[in-house]
C-alpha cells in the first residue's frame, strides 16, 4: 500500500485532460479495448471529475461537523469508485441501471436500534454489485444481508475494539512486501479444517511454493509478495496482512466493500434518521459510537488510500 502522500500526488497528477488521457490509454491497451485512443480521449473529462470530486467531498468531509461526514465520505467514495470502473470499462456506464446504489437498508424501528445489529441487503443491479465485478471479480455474494458488526469484524484497525470485549476477529499471518507468510495452528481449529485442507485452499488466492510447519504454526513461502487484491485478506494501514478468524468470513471480500456498506447505511441515517442520529453524537449513548466514531476517521484516510493504490498499480 502506497502512503497517503504518495497516493495524493498520483490524483494531482491525473489532474489534467492530456495525463488523464495518457493513463486511460494505456489502461484500455492492457485489456484489449479495440478504440483504446478514441475512447481514453472521449472518458478522459469525466474520469478527471469523477476524481476531483471525490477529493473534494473527502476534503469537505474532514473539514464538516461529524453530523455530516457519512454523506461526504460515501459521494466521495462513489465518486473515486466510477473512476476506477473508467480504466476497466470503456462504456461505463452502459445503463442507468449501474448507477443505483445497489443496496438497500431494512425499516428501522425507533426503539431499542442498534447500528451494530442492523443490515444492508446487496441488490442484483446498482454500484455496489457492479464494482465488485469488474474491480474484484466477485460475482457472487456468500450472504443476501450483512451485519454492521461483521462488516466491523473485517476492518483490521477496529479489531483492537472487539479485543476489548474478548473477541479477536483478525489474526496477522505476515506484511504487504514480504515473500512469506504464518499461520497459526489455532486457525486450522477455528475454520474446523485440516492444515492440507487450509492450504489448499489458501492456494486459491496465493502462489505457494513452500510450506515449512512448526508446532504452533505454519510458514508458507511465497513465489511472489502478496498484494490487496480480492481474497480472504484484510490489510492495515501499517501494511499488516490479517486473516479473519471466523471461518464465515474466509470468502473474497475487498475492504472496499466492506467501507462502502457501512457507509452507505452511515449516510441513510444521517440524511433521513435525524432523531437517531443527533442523540448517537450527542450524548453517546452505547457501544454503536465508538465503532462508528473511529471508522469516521479510518475511512477518511483508508478509502482514498486503498482506491489510489488500485489507480497506481495499473501506472
Amino acid at each position: 500500500m502506497y502512503s497517503f502522500d504518495e497516493i495524493q500526488s498520483f490524483y494531482t497528477y491525473l489532474q489534467s485532460q492530456q495525463t488523464a488521457q495518457q493513463y486511460l490509454f494505456q489502461c484500455y491497451q492492457r485489456i484489449n479495448e479495440q478504440d483504446a485512443e478514441k475512447k481514453s480521449f472521449e472518458n478522459c473529462n469525466v474520469f478527471m471529475y469523477c476524481l476531483h470530486h471525490g477529493r473534494e467531498y473527502y476534503r469537505a468531509g474532514e473539514n464538516i461537523d461529524t453530523i455530516l461526514k457519512p454523506v461526504m465520505f460515501f459521494y466521495g467514495m462513489a465518486h473515486l469508485l466510477k473512476a476506477c470502473l473508467l480504466t476497466v470499462r470503456a462504456d461505463y456506464p452502459e445503463s442507468t441501471s449501474v448507477l443505483a446504489h445497489g443496496v438497500s437498508t431494512r425499516k428501522r424501528k425507533k426503539r431499542n436500534y442498534s447500528f451494530l445489529e442492523d443490515e444492508v441487503k446487496i441488490q442484483h443491479k446498482g454500484l455496489f454489485p457492479y464494482f465488485s465485478e469488474h474491480l474484484f471479480g466477485i460475482r457472487k455474494f456468500p450472504f443476501e444481508k450483512i451485519t454492521m458488526e461483521s462488516l466491523f469484524n473485517l476492518i483490521p484497525e477496529l479489531n483492537q475494539y472487539f479485543q476489548y470485549e474478548n473477541k479477536d476477529n483478525l489474526v496477522k499471518i505476515g506484511n504487504l512486501g514480504e515473500d512469506s507468510i504464518t499461520i497459526p495452528k489455532s486457525l486450522c481449529d477455528n475454520y474446523h479444517l485440516t492444515e492440507k485442507a487450509l492450504l489448499n485452499r489458501l492456494e486459491m488466492y496465493i502462489p505457494i511454493v513452500k510450506v515449512t510447519p512448526s508446532p504452533s504454526s505454519t510458514t508458507i513461502h511465497l513465489q511472489r509478495p502478496l498484494t490487496m487484491k480480492s481474497g480472504p485478506f484484510q490489510f492495515g494501514m501499517d501494511k499488516a496482512i490479517y486473516l479473519p478468524t471466523n471461518k464465515q468470513f474466509f470468502i473474497p471480500f475487498s475492504e472496499v466493500m466492506v467501507h462502502y456498506l457501512l457507509l452507505y447505511n452511515l449516510s441513510m441515517l444521517s440524511r433521513y434518521e435525524a432523531e437517531w442520529w443527533g442523540e448517537l453524537l450527542a450524548t453517546k449513548p452505547d457501544v454503536d459510537y465508538p465503532f462508528i466514531s473511529s471508522f469516521l476517521t479510518i475511512t477518511s484516510v483508508k478509502m482514498p488510500t486503498m482506491i489510489g493504490t488500485y489507480l497506481l498499480n495499473k501506472k
